[in-house]
């Protein structure tokens, strides 16, 4: 096993560390850097206009942790009066952990969908909505709350940056490592590696295993021409190294 980790860091370092210890290779490739959001400075004013039992969204672990630090820079703390959600287990958990707070997230999955499907969620007429992320991303979240009568805004507490690489140079160091797997954990960085893969490599790459994070990009990466796509049960590395050392991933 010899697999290339294009998580940013620290997920990356981590990721790699827990590879090593399985006995393992891997390698740091990573596609995206994490910076602070636009919109931390208006973090707390939109939090204080919340009223009681108004939602508030965490749809990463970056924005848990940026959001948190901001907080606490400002004196504030997460308000006992306000609803939680994470998009997923390690999401919420990670906010527990930081804030003290309590969260809900789906049982089963880190996506939209599975965020979507609790059902205190299905009437949401009267509602206000927070939703904590990075730049850019899916609208589908949104979108569904305010379907279900939600008035929903947003605040931008991380910033996704795309790596650069010379193109070149990336294909010949990865092929010539002549790595088995890959990990990529989001759809913007799907859409990067495949920008990155030269014509020349292109059938090289698509016959080494990727491992994604959810349905949705599995399916992308199948109609961009990968032949190996294996599903792990959630963006968490653990959930990540369970799947690169399964031997029954079916892919």
């Amino acid at each position: 096993m010899r697999v290339l980790i294009t998580r940013p860091e620290p997920s990356g370092a981590e990721l790699i560390a827990a590879i090593h210890t399985k006995g393992g290779e891997a390698f740091a490739a990573p596609l995206i850097e994490i910076g602070p959001g636009a919109e931390l400075d208006v973090l707390g004013s939109r939090l204080h206009q919340l009223d009681e039992n108004d939602l508030v969204f965490l749809l990463s672990k970056n924005a848990v942790w940026y959001a948190d630090l901001t907080l606490k820079h400002a004196g504030l703390n997460w308000s006992d009066k306000l609803s939680y959600y994470g998009i997923g287990r390690s999401t919420g958990q990670y906010f527990e952990e930081i804030t003290g707070s309590t969260i809900r997230w789906p049982e089963h999955g880190e996506t939209s969908e599975a965020l979507l499907s609790l059902p205190e969620l299905q009437f949401l007429e009267g509602k206000r909505a927070l939703l904590l992320r990075g730049n850019g991303g899916r609208e589908l979240l949104a979108s569904t709350l305010r379907s279900r009568g939600a008035q929903v805004e947003y605040c931008e507490c991380y910033t996704r940056y795309p790596v650069k690489y010379d193109k070149a140079e990336f294909n010949q160091k990865w092929v010539n490592a002549d790595i088995t797997d890959i990990v990529i954990s989001s759809g913007q960085m799907l859409a990067l590696l495949n920008e990155l893969i030269a014509e020349n490599t292109k059938e090289w790459w698509f016959k080494r295993r990727l491992l994604v994070v959810s349905e949705r990009i599995a399916d992308q990466a199948r109609q961009d021409g990968w032949q190996k796509v294996c599903v792990a049960n959630s963006a968490d590395n653990n959930a990540l190294l369970e799947a690169l050392i399964s031997t029954d991933m079916g892919c």
